[in-house]
């Protein structure tokens, strides 16, 4: 007969063994690991930018992207709305002053210029009315007066003999007779006075209206001039002579363009200059007359600052930097060039590359290579004036040092990585 045997000791046994044994796994990998060395990452040391620090002189540049441009230019802007019917001559072109380099046409300009003409030529034939008119009323008003002086003449004739016989012998004139020649006289005498006045005004008012017409003409033939003037403006010449430039959206034959829109443009033949953009934060050291480098991509040009741009757009300040009259063949208009501005000159300091991390007088840590180059140790470093291609170094390294100027945010984490060559 079998015996049932109690098993449950045992397996409570079994679990208090296996709770001892975990706990003592999992303090035994805590205080292992702690016990171990940390391990040190590794860093391919082709991928990372290394330089040498080095003692001497520091040269402070400030570095911005710029444009040359010609000292003189002549915009050519539409003087009338128009539609372009024939572009002659196209940007790279050379022209002399006059030159016709487009062709526009606007009906509305015509009909104006014919409007003023004939408004002209009916101001004109007025004043030839006008002076055939005033020259017959001063006609007929000479003819008047000669009428009432003669008929004053006679009256006073007859008035004196009435007067004369009356003296003589009252019985030969009755006394009405001679009161009626006396007030004859006397209204043909107030009559004469009257109309010689009257030729007077009319004299003297015909300069005055002849005048206003002419002013009218004047005013008339500026009219038409002007009109005159802005049929010619479709002929669009050139002011000056020199190189045509392109505008930053080309011109098509066809195209309507409003009065004021920029056509063309010469550059004068001459000196040019560099409009550099500095960042504002850097433009506050430069000043009027340093000297500044200008890169082409194929040459370097020494200029001076000439002048600065009070204002700030869109982050930067412009600086125009005059260039030598001798300049390379790659210097043209309109060449896209980097300007380096030099600030000042630093003797007898230490300085490195500019890091891609860090400003100017900050305190930064960057990796210094050991004297074996198989490791890189994290070092605080306090950054001085800064340059565009070096920066100072005031504490923490010294001439001879190499140090790694790449990005190693990605190692924050560790005072030492390894080198793999």
């Amino acid at each position: 007969m079998d015996i049932i045997r109690d098993t449950r000791p045992q397996k409570k046994r079994k679990r208090i063994l296996y709770a001892v044994g975990g706990v003592a796994f999992l303090a035994l990998a805590i205080f292992g690991t702690r016990l171990l060395p940390t391990a040190v990452p590794s860093v391919d040391a082709a991928t990372v930018w290394q330089d040498t620090v080095e003692h001497g002189t520091m040269i402070r540049q400030v570095r911005g992207p710029g444009t040359l441009v010609p000292e003189q230019m002549r915009w050519i802007t539409a003087e009338t709305a128009g539609r372009i019917e024939q572009i002659l001559h196209l940007p790279g072109a050379e022209v002399k002053q006059g030159d016709v380099i487009m062709r526009m046409s606007n009906p509305d300009v015509d009909m104006a210029l014919l409007q003023a003409q004939q408004q002209l030529s009916a101001a004109r034939a007025a004043l030839a009315q006008l002076r055939t008119s005033l020259a017959t009323q001063q006609l007929q008003q000479r003819a008047t007066i000669a009428t009432v002086r003669t008929s004053f003449l006679d009256a006073d004739r007859v008035y004196r003999t009435n007067q004369r016989l009356y003296d003589e012998n009252p019985n030969l004139v009755a006394q009405a007779d001679l009161d009626r020649s006396k007030e004859l006289v006397e209204e043909l005498e107030l009559r004469l006075e009257l109309e010689e006045d009257r030729l007077e005004v009319m004299e003297s008012t015909t300069v005055e209206q002849i005048e206003a017409q002419e002013d009218q003409i004047d005013r008339l033939i500026a009219l038409e001039r002007f009109n005159a003037d802005r049929l010619g403006s479709m002929q669009v010449d050139v002011p000056v002579g020199g190189l045509l430039a392109a505008l930053e959206i080309p011109l098509q034959e066809g195209q309507w363009v409003q009065s004021g829109q920029n056509l063309s443009r010469v550059v004068v033949p001459g000196r040019l200059k560099a409009e550099i953009r500095i960042t504002q934060t850097q433009a506050q050291d430069i000043t009027i007359g340093q000297v500044a480098l200008i890169d082409t991509r194929t040459d370097t040009i020494q200029g001076t600052v000439t002048r600065i741009d009070p204002a700030v757009r869109n982050g930067t300040v412009t600086i125009d930097v005059a260039l030598p009259s001798d300049l390379p063949p790659s210097a043209r208009p309109d060449l896209s060039v980097d300007g380096n501005v030099i600030i000042e000159r630093l003797d007898d300091v230490t300085y490195v590359g500019r890091p891609t991390f860090g400003q100017a007088n900050q305190r930064v840590s960057i990796f210094k290579v050991t004297p074996d180059g198989e490791f890189a140790d994290r070092v605080t470093v306090q950054l001085g004036s800064s340059s565009v291609n070096d920066i100072q170094v005031t504490e923490g390294l010294v001439a001879g040092d190499v140090v790694i100027l790449s990005d190693m945010s990605r190692w924050d984490g560790y005072d030492r990585v390894r080198l793999r060559s």
